[in-house]
């Protein structure tokens, strides 16, 4: 019988070959290495204030010292260690949320696509509702009902997305149980389970995988977000939104307070960005997108 087309090796030679993706992706991996090894070696606590050592400034300008090298805040708080411990926090929220809205997403839309009828319509209506419920009110309204933590940042976050990922499941799911190797497995007599996991499932992943990149550097931003306004982490725990929230009226006189950890967002950012254009490059080559 003959078997679903499989990926082989040259998306990742392809991947290899995107100079821009392979950049994005040293960036990406320094970050990691940043903010969640470095904080180790640095032996560092973030909250640990010093009013005597109160708004230095970076090392590199006048008064600058070596022992706090992007300068400290107005506690006297170290902030390299703060920014790096921040990160620490939006990347696990990006991470565990592209786990739980890829699961739901892709649990619902393979069923959507492969079975239809009333199923798909359940499902894609429920989909609906979702996107329609302001992303901000379904916030206010969950914090406000759970209180604010990592938990439920990660929640808001996956019920405000789960649509995306299922609506593109369903898609690539209603081309693929249409190819003539899904219809010889069906009239052989073999079970729906053992067709949506041997050849259906794996050629959605591959646009299921480029998305959940994109879509991680959006669950940055929207954590920043609500961290900036007051709704994420609760202190004293250091998020980069919280960190932005807090520079901010010592915008003119500690300029370093809110900049840099704007800085560390725009890279984070950056990087994942390159890497995901890199995946859909090299997942579609028709794209010609090795724009290195």
């Amino acid at each position: 019988m003959q078997q679903a087309p499989r990926p082989g090796d040259s998306w990742r030679r392809r991947f290899w070959a995107h100079r821009s993706a392979v950049i994005g992706g040293g960036l990406f991996a320094a970050i990691l290495f940043g903010c969640f090894v470095l904080p180790m070696l640095l032996g560092t606590n973030p909250t640990a204030t010093s009013l005597l050592h109160r708004f230095e400034p970076p090392v590199w300008m006048e008064d600058g010292a070596l022992a706090n090298p992007l300068g400290t805040d107005n506690l006297g708080r170290d902030l390299l260690i703060r920014i790096l411990v921040g990160g620490q926090v939006s990347l696990m929220v990006a991470l565990a949320t592209v786990t739980v809205a890829v699961t739901v997403g892709l649990i619902l839309g393979t069923l959507a696509g492969y079975f239809g009828g009333w199923v798909d319509t359940i499902i894609m209506r429920v989909g609906d509702l979702f996107l329609a419920y302001p992303f901000m009110l379904l916030t206010i309204s969950v914090i406000a009902i759970l209180g604010p933590s990592l938990i439920v940042i990660v929640l808001v976050l996956a019920l405000s997305d789960w649509v995306t990922y299922a609506r593109t499941v369903r898609g690539s799911v209603l081309s693929a149980r249409e190819r003539e190797y899904v219809a010889a497995a069906r009239s052989i007599g073999t079970p729906d389970l053992q067709i949506l996991r041997l050849h259906i499932l794996p050629n959605v992943l591959s646009p299921v995988l480029v998305l959940a990149t994109v879509r991680a550097a959006n669950y940055i931003i929207w954590e920043s977000g609500l961290s900036f306004l007051g709704m994420g982490v609760p202190p004293p725990t250091p998020t980069w939104g919280m960190l932005l929230a807090e520079g901010r009226d010592f915008i003119l006189d500690a300029w370093w307070l809110a900049t840099l950890p704007g800085i560390a967002i725009m890279l984070t950012i950056l990087s994942i960005n390159l890497i995901g254009d890199g995946l859909r490059d090299a997942f579609d080559p028709r794209l010609k997108g090795g724009r290195a």
